[in-house]
Order: structure tokens, then sequence, then C-alpha cells
């Protein structure tokens, strides 16, 4: 970024891919340093702003997965192929791929919370000799709602992959259940080494972490992304704030040894 961070760019959409009737990937061109976990202000005049995590870094395209959920994101989903949308970014600090290479990784996120991963599944999917093994436990409240489906199909060739809804009937494609049941049942070459991340809903992420604990992972070897009440992106509104910490500065990706001391 330079220049005023405060004045948006204007991003063409390259292509959208429809995931559900509520959720669409928004492919944009962008050119610049990004990471997975990191987010873009996706602005529409007149009618605000909304933060959304990058969902897949592309040669000169980032991914943004955008649920229809209110006043900024209904009127983006107006928004076409060839047609632009206003950005400003990338914020926060995402995840560094380099604290995960060579180890075992496990990583565990619910619905939208695999937006802000999915950087990190592809690579190592991608570059399996970069990893001692790459575990994913991945939940959707029902089939209907699975996002990423073809890029899920892909990543179970070179992943170990746990695909679940906490509804419905079990098929070849997923399992039914909470990701938390799965959790004790994960086995490591060296858990005193093994890397976990965890992205989701606050209870799920609590409950996922305990269970990671209890699995044997150490607590400096986890890492959340706490996606919360981030509206400027730049620490100066507040709202993201808890304690002395910005979550859209110092965060949204924290090490769980500082995050278990973030209280709200």
């Amino acid at each position: 970024m330079s220049g005023n961070e405060y004045i948006p760019f204007l991003s063409r959409i390259t292509e959208v891919i429809r995931h559900t009737d509520i959720e669409y990937t928004f492919r944009m061109e962008y050119t610049g340093d990004v990471r997975p976990g990191q987010f873009f202000e996706v602005s529409v005049p007149k009618f605000g702003e909304a933060p959304i995590s990058v969902s897949g870094i592309g040669d000169g395209t980032i991914d943004l997965t955008i649920r229809k959920v209110g006043r900024v994101t209904n009127e983006v989903f107006e928004s076409y192929a060839g047609s632009s949308l206003f950005l400003r970014g990338p914020y926060g600090n995402g995840f560094d791929l380099g604290l995960y290479r060579q180890k075992e990784l496990v990583i565990v996120a619910g619905g939208t919370g695999v937006s802000p991963i999915r950087g990190i599944i592809e690579y190592f999917a991608e570059h399996p000799d970069e990893t001692r093994g790459l575990t994913v436990i991945a939940g959707f409240k029902e089939e209907s709602a699975i996002l990423f489906r073809s890029d899920f199909e892909k990543w179970k060739e070179n992943v170990n992959l746990i695909l679940t809804t906490d509804t419905g009937e079990e098929n070849d494609f997923h399992k039914v259940g909470l990701v938390t049941a799965f959790i004790p049942s994960l086995t490591f070459k060296d858990v005193s080494t093994a890397a976990g991340i965890v992205v989701g809903p606050p209870v799920m992420m609590r409950f996922s972490l305990q269970g990671l604990l209890k699995a044997g992972l150490k607590e400096e070897n986890l890492w959340v992304s706490q996606e919360r009440k981030m509206c400027c992106g730049l620490g100066k509104c507040g709202h993201c704030r808890i304690g002395d910490t910005y979550v859209c500065l110092d965060g949204p990706v924290f090490p769980y040894t500082k995050s278990r001391r973030m209280l709200d």
C-alpha cells in the first residue's frame, strides 16, 4: 500500500465462483504481497465497507469469498465478472507459511473459517515435500453449505482430509459430526513438534483448541485467527480492540499463547 491508506483502489472482477446461494468467491485483480489470513476492506459507494479475508492468492489475482449477510455484501452480490469493486488493503499479519514447514500440521476450520486458511492448504497440498503431514478437519452445517467442493476433491490426494457436516447423511464425500469429535482419533509421528491452526466460530474454536491440547500439542505450536469486529483495518476506530490489542493490526492471526489472554 502507498499514499493515503483510507483511499480505496478499483479492482476488476475476473471471475465469480458460486458455492452456495449466499456464498460466492470474487476473483479480483491484484498485484502485490499478500498472505493467507490477511483481509481487504471491500467497499461499495453509498453502501459502506466490509472486511473480507483473502481466500486465495493467484498470479495477479486474489480471491475474496463473501457471504451475503448485510447491506454491503448484498450490494456486492450484484457485481459480476467484468465489473469492479473498491478495495483497501491488505491488512493484518496473516499466516507465516515458514512456521509450518517440515512439521506435522493439523488445521481445524468451521464454515467460512475455511476461507482464510484455504491458501495454506493449497500451498502444502501442492508442495507435500515441505511438510511432514497435513491433516485438515473442515466442518459445515449441512452438505448444501460446503464451500470449495472442487478444492476438497483435489486436496484429498495429498492431504489427510476429514470433511464433516453437523447434520445429514454420511456419504463418500463427507462424514457427519462436529469437528471436535474427530480430533481425539488424530495420530502424530512426533506430537511435540506438531503444529495446529484453528479458525471458525468462537465456541468451535475453544473446544477444538482444548481437543488439540489434550491430544498433546504444545500451546506454543497453536495458532488461531480472531476474525471479529474489524471495521477500519487501521486500528483507528477501536471496534476490534481487546485490552491493548487491535485485532486488525496485531492479528487477525495470533499464537494461542497470546489469544488465550485476550478476554473481551
